[in-house]
């Protein structure tokens, strides 16, 4: 039951981070239409270069704001038959296009100023009014980075968080805008206009670049930090029934993280037992880190992560057949109840189960006789109580 209502609240979770995600992106994108709009016309009349590129900037962002909102539409989709490990690559693709499409505009931004610094006739002069604008893009820019943050921490998202520093970064590119018009209009440097706007590109360029490696990095399965995968690894550790943990893998896809790993349990646990802990690791490991959505757990009965000294060793099948011949000899085919193999170290180590009604005279016999198998450490045998009704 635990993993049923695990799968519940991961998929719940999934549904309001993504109306979150919807409704803060919305309200930037409203905003950046007008900002976008404003800049540019504003930068037109008011013969400002680096308030069009700060505008050209803005209206990128609004361009990434659309591939946000069909990316987080599509990566909180979940896992079908072909995305079996569920959409959150969709978000990854698409920070890589937006990250060479920033990168473009910077680009053309750039080439743009330098022609007219080289060119000093085509320097523009700044009116006034330019610096107007400037000032209102720090002021949307600052507000839209505080509300995106707080919505970020509300929901624990890490692109939003990053959505946020974007939006900061717009209110410093526009505070580099507002020095350089203002230079070029009071103290009539006309170069600064154009520097402001190769300074403008270079942010432009520098995030694009960010978001192609960042991303580049996750669609190649890169591992968590090593800090964050120590903390993993410790948590797993201090889970009851857990002796070891190896070979711990990770790897993110959009907000979410996949893992899997080895856990080492005592040798001679049930396999429903087992398997318990196993669902237990994933339920805790899902409570205390959120954001991992897809973990498999291998148990192990000793540590394999150098060699599997017990790969060689013959299946059951094979066993029983040969020790099978040993048992009818000595009659005792209708006395057993059930018999366990544990494979262990590179032997194989035996408990026999009797009925209550067994002849125990023999076990010794058979004992010996599986023994001189040399794939066989020990035969341990157990005998069940009957119990008289009273």
């Amino acid at each position: 039951m635990d993993q049923v209502d695990v799968e519940y609240s991961v998929s719940d979770k999934n549904k309001l981070r993504y109306q979150a995600t919807r409704k803060v992106t919305l309200v930037g994108m409203f905003v950046n239409i007008f900002l976008s709009l404003a800049q540019l016309i504003g930068g037109f009349f008011a013969h400002s270069q680096a308030l069009i590129a700060d505008g050209v900037h803005t209206l990128s962002d609004l361009a990434s704001d659309i591939v946000v909102l069909i990316a987080a539409k599509l990566a909180s989709k979940d896992a079908d038959e072909d995305h079996p490990y569920g959409h959150g690559r969709f978000e990854t693709v698409a920070t890589v296009i937006l990250g060479v499409a920033l990168a473009s505009v910077a680009v053309g931004i750039a080439m743009n100023a330098f022609s007219r610094l080289m060119n000093p006739e085509h320097l523009l002069q700044p009116q006034p009014i330019a610096i107007l604008f400037a000032v209102l893009a720090i002021i949307s820019k600052e507000g839209l980075y505080h509300y995106t943050m707080h919505v970020a921490k509300k929901i624990d998202s890490k692109m939003l968080r990053a959505n946020a520093w974007h939006h900061r970064s717009d209110a410093i590119s526009s505070i580099l805008v507002t020095i350089g018009v203002a230079g070029s209009v009071f103290f009539k440097i006309p170069w600064l206009d154009a520097v402001a706007a190769i300074l403008v590109a270079t942010m432009i360029f520098y995030m694009g670049i960010r978001l192609i490696l960042d991303s580049t990095m996750e669609l190649v399965d890169t591992a968590l930090e090593p800090e964050k995968t120590e903390e993993i690894r410790a948590f797993i550790s201090g889970i009851e029934g857990v002796e070891q943990t190896h070979m711990l893998r990770t790897r993110k896809m959009g907000n979410n993280v996949l893992a899997d790993v080895h856990i080492q349990v005592n040798s001679y646990l049930s396999v429903s037992e087992g398997h318990y802990i196993a669902e237990r690791v994933i339920y805790l490991l899902r409570q205390k880190f959120p954001e991992m959505h897809d973990i498999t757990v291998h148990i192990d009965p000793e540590d394999d992560e150098t060699t599997s000294p017990s790969a060689k060793l013959p299946d059951r099948r094979e066993v029983m057949a040969r020790i099978y011949p040993k048992i009818q000899e000595l009659e005792l085919d209708q006395s057993i109840g059930n018999i366990v193999l544990h494979y262990i170290d590179g032997k194989i180590e035996i408990q026999v189960f009797l009925n209550s009604d067994a002849d125990t005279s023999k076990a010794e016999h058979l004992k010996n006789a599986c023994c001189e198998d040399e794939d066989i450490r020990t035969v341990t045998f157990y005998k069940k109580v009957a119990h008289k009704p009273n």
